[in-house]
């Protein structure tokens, strides 16, 4: 689409939201395009946080499944729309709630922590939900004497062992975009960019090995971790170890720095399904409502706000 066409088509969004009441939020790893449009644009944590305290009658949310299952949870007076019914996520698809039910009776008595990338099923036989932001406290509020049965993603469970001291049980899952970011692509980066600062998501499989690193350039952190870090940095220039549609909002929120990725083949092919052309269509023909079940909406729940509760 030219400039022209872009401006054209978020006018017509924004008037369309006005009409329907709606507010659009959308995720860091959005086209730039439908981040710019957005009301809201940040991580899981801060969208569920906005979810939250909306006083719209309905939620565009520009982002995968479990993000809009999870606002239907925390809004279930509220429409919650979803511009492409097929915007999934391999990490999410990772564990059923059928396999988190067997774990669960293979170690009674465990907490169960689940990382928001998650169903509404999962989410429903979990004790917490959490995001990269603050998984570290949650696991840090749970008694020390407790087993914790972290999933699904192994990278940042590994993560979350290393910075809390805490031995997990862990998921082996993982999601494809993260996974694939790989410790040839940091050392190539730190050998050709060596007065760079690094930022790492710590699902990247990479992750554990950045923190042996101990050069005090290099930064385990979600992606609104990210932003915060780079607009107060005194440093110019930053490689981004995440999903590549980070680097719009790092580049607006701070204009005077460079981001370059450490791997520009981090395109979540999800997160790219959701269009200017999808977003509109789903305002105006009110398409496509995502619903939970009021019964595992209301188990969900309880994980969900404990994980709203901990920032």
């Amino acid at each position: 689409m030219t400039t022209a066409e872009i401006t054209t088509m978020h006018e017509e969004i924004r008037e369309l939201a006005r009409a329907r009441d709606a507010v659009i939020l959308a995720h860091n790893y959005q086209v730039p395009e439908v981040q710019d449009v957005a009301d809201f644009v940040g991580d899981s944590l801060g969208l569920s946080h906005e979810a939250a305290r909306t006083d719209a009658e309905a939620i565009a949310f520009c982002g995968v499944h479990f993000m809009a299952e999870t606002a239907a949870i925390l809004c279930p007076e509220k429409t919650v729309l979803i511009p492409d019914l097929d915007a999934g996520c391999s990490l999410a698809a990772s564990i059923t709630a059928d396999q988190l039910r067997t774990w669960k009776a293979e170690n009674p008595g465990a907490v169960v922590v689940s990382y928001v990338n998650t169903t509404a099923e999962v989410k429903a036989e979990s004790d917490y939900c959490c995001t990269s932001g603050n998984a570290k406290a949650i696991i840090e509020s749970i008694p020390e004497d407790t087993e914790i049965l972290f999933l699904p993603d192994m990278y940042l469970g590994l993560w979350l062992e290393k910075v809390t001291g805490r031995t997990l049980r862990i998921w082996m899952g993982e999601c494809h975009v993260h996974a694939g970011i790989r410790p040839a692509d940091i050392q190539r980066w730190q050998d050709e960019a060596p007065d760079a600062e690094l930022l790492v998501h710590p699902e990247c499989g990479c992750a554990s090995q950045c923190m042996a690193f101990g050069n005090g350039k290099t930064h385990i952190l979600s992606t609104e971790g990210m932003i915060k870090f780079a607009r107060k940095s005194p440093k110019e220039r930053f490689l981004v170890a995440t999903e590549t549609g980070i680097i719009h909002r790092l580049n607006k929120e701070a204009p005077e720095k460079r981001f370059e990725a450490v791997s520009e083949k981090a395109i979540c092919r999800y997160m790219k399904m959701i269009t200017l052309e999808k977003l509109r269509d789903s305002l105006r023909d009110w398409k496509y409502v995502v619903t939970v079940p009021p019964e595992v909406a209301e188990r969900a729940r309880g994980a969900i706000d404990r994980m709203v509760a901990i920032v």
